[in-house]
């Protein structure tokens, strides 16, 4: 006899609808001793209320998501640590695929593929149950004694059943390809309580009880299986612990009823003339006559159905009269044929939104710390990257002054996980992105260093801000305007600024290609905000970053008029672009230009009267720098428009900067 399979910490998908909330209940109920992290997008057939009696227990964990996402998913896997899959997810409605295909494939082929993808990578999946359907053997033949048995030949006839099978052969192919432990199963038609309406036994139950008439497509002379829920959840525990690796378990009963047969029943238990109430309506594109399988190699591991069709049918109504709101508005359903149903992702009525609120309120899970002053009630949590830079450090001290709740991020642009990671643990609101590589001690440092700076600054940042689109979060991505130089359309000293829209036209230096490659690609990720900032200056003049600090420094400067970013006043800006989710391309300077000399003179007049300094030219210049420099004036009247109280560069530089700083008396 095989030795039972006892798993430690399951992941079970699709388990907010029909038959794996039956399942996910009975598991965590009888097995406490298993850790259980259901994962569900919450699709229109799925409910929270579902998975309400395992809610409070300690051994469930609820998470919201996407079986399609694979970063979510590879997260889910190595966080928690999953040996075992039970893989309900999925569109079931055949209805529906008639309308909808395309939605059958992306979640019943692609999701399984992106997790058995996942199962292939992490390496650590003892189990991966696969729920299929009967209907993938096709039709069977209406004098057939025999029912399909797991060998036999899959014959699909819908879209539905069709991606059903093309999951199962992706299923095989990687349990023969790499080695994964997977069993399939087979089952026929489940009904009882908490099923979405769209199916047949409750749709009828609750048109019944309406005094509506039951519509049934066809003829209503098609055949099918019917088992109780609570017999199919049992089901799936005894294949769990007791199914034999890369085997396929059909889960069924012998006992048939036609369609009309079964609006019969229904119309007996609410004392209604069948002959009155049954409406015949058009059939399906193609319905298949009949679904008959063979049981016993389930029964051989000791199930057998326990609910006889009476008593279930009977346990089904009594829910639904007791339960008739349970779904709320579900007149679309009741409809004879509901293709209008696919909302993919809806969470529902403000019930249920409070419901989920309320799961992950009971359940133990770990919480990054926040700032000082965070609460569960701030509209606002910020994550930001690039803790050690200048924009980035700034930004905290922002946060603070505000009291808006952030964190720094821990992981490596590069490492896509790394920022899955940081996003579902911190779960912020907006993402501010204030990493990159600008060299060290400036520029030139790049020319070196290309691999280093492609790395970051292009693949790091468009992995960020394609991680934040996944995660339907907006990120301020701090860029630069040094990818400008003054041509024949700009000329220095004109006034003429380029504008958003414009093209760079500097590749000087590497660093300015990279920034204006990122930016161009940047473009189709409409949840991108790029801010393109100019020789920042700030009030700290002690900063070596600070372009002040940098030309007062220096032997000799050149004297060429450029638009600037003061931090001081541009920063607290950008927090408040976040806050109003602006978004798109964005000249990050303060309006008009300024030259290194006049600089310079508003540093010899507030800081140090003895201050020296002498010019050299863009000739002299280059014979001491490796790459030569961007000098643009730019056009920051979008930034204006959107805040009519941003200073000149020059009325900043003084407000911000050299005031605070004063060290000469005013006269």
């Amino acid at each position: 006899m095989v030795t039972p399979y006892k798993p430690k910490n399951i992941l079970i998908t699709g388990a907010a609808g029909f038959i794996a909330s039956h399942v996910t209940n009975r598991i965590v109920r009888s097995y406490p001793d298993y850790k259980i992290v259901v994962l569900d997008k919450l699709d229109y057939c799925s409910n929270m209320k579902n998975l309400l009696p395992a809610s409070s227990s300690p051994n469930f964990k609820f998470v919201k998501g996407d079986i399609a996402s694979a970063d979510l998913v590879n997260f889910l896997l190595v966080t928690e640590n999953i040996d075992t899959i039970m893989h309900f997810a999925a569109q079931t409605h055949v209805d529906n695929s008639f309308g909808n295909s395309f939605e059958f494939t992306k979640n019943n082929i692609y999701g399984t593929h992106v997790l058995l993808e996942a199962c292939k990578v992490t390496g650590q999946i003892r189990r991966f149950i696969h729920v299929s359907t009967d209907e993938v053997y096709g039709e069977t033949d209406e004098d057939a004694v025999v029912g399909n048995h797991e060998a036999s030949q899959l014959l699909p006839t819908n879209p539905y059943s069709a991606t059903k099978a093309g999951a199962e052969m992706l299923v095989m192919a990687y349990g023969r390809s790499y080695g994964l432990p997977v069993i399939t199963t087979r089952g026929n038609n489940v009904y009882g309580p908490n099923q979405f309406p769209e199916k047949l036994i409750p749709k009828f139950i609750l048109l019944a009880m309406r005094g509506k008439p039951l519509p049934i497509h066809g003829d209503g002379s098609n055949v099918r299986s019917y088992l109780y829920c609570e017999d199919v959840a049992e089901a799936f525990e005894v294949i769990l612990h007791r199914g034999e690796v890369g085997h396929v378990y059909n889960i069924g009963t012998k006992k048939e009823r036609t369609v009309i047969d079964v609006a019969k029943d229904v119309c007996k238990l609410f004392n209604l003339e069948a002959d009155k109430v049954i409406q015949f309506v058009d059939n399906r594109p193609f319905n298949d006559q009949r679904y008959f399988l063979d049981d016993q190699k389930l029964k051989n591991l000791g199930w057998s159905e326990r609910t006889t069709w009476e008593e279930g049918l009977r346990k089904t109504m009594e829910w639904y009269v007791a339960n008739s709101d349970y779904w709320g508005d579900v007149s679309g359903a009741l409809l004879p044929h509901p293709r209008t149903l696919m909302m993919p992702g809806s969470e529902g009525s403000e019930e249920i939104k409070g419901m989920l609120n309320q799961f992950n309120s009971n359940q133990t899970q770990t919480v990054a710390p926040t700032s000082k002053g965070a609460s569960p009630a701030d509209p606002f949590k910020f994550l930001i990257y690039g803790r050690t830079g200048w924009i980035g450090g700034l930004l905290g001290k922002i946060c603070e002054k505000q009291g808006i709740p952030y964190q720094y991020g821990k992981g490596r642009l590069e490492e896509r996980s790394s920022l899955v990671l940081d996003i579902q643990t911190i779960k912020p609101t907006h993402v501010f992105n204030a990493a990159g590589v600008t060299g060290r001690p400036n520029v030139d440092w790049c020319e070196s260093h290309k691999p280093d700076t492609i790395r970051t600054n292009v693949v790091g940042t468009l992995t960020l801000a394609d991680v934040c689109r996944e995660h339907g979060l907006l990120m301020m991505n701090y860029a630069t305007g040094c990818i400008f130089e003054y041509d024949a359309n700009h000329p220095e000293g004109s006034g003429i600024g380029f504008k958003e829209e414009d093209k760079p036209n500097f590749t000087g230096s590497f660093y300015s290609k990279t920034k204006a490659m990122v930016e161009e690609l940047l473009k189709e990720y409409d949840n991108v905000c790029t801010l393109r900032v100019r020789m920042p200056i700030s009030s700290d003049l002690s900063n070596p970053r600070n372009f002040i600090t940098k030309i007062s420094r220096y032997n000799k400067v050149v004297n060429i008029p450029n638009s600037m970013t003061i931090l001081d006043e541009l920063l607290p800006i950008s927090v408040e672009m976040a806050k109003r989710n602006l978004r798109g391309i964005w000249n990050f300077t303060n309006p008009g230009v300024v030259s290194h000399n006049e600089i310079l003179e508003m540093y010899k007049k507030y800081i140090d009267p003895s201050f020296k300094w002498t010019n050299f030219t863009l000739e002299e210049q280059a014979k001491v720098i490796v790459a030569p420099r961007s000098n643009n004036e730019m056009d920051a009247a979008k930034l204006k428009d959107e805040f009519p109280e941003l200073l000149s560069i020059k009325e900043s530089l003084i407000k911000y900067v050299f005031e605070p700083n004063r060290k000469v008396p005013a006269n």
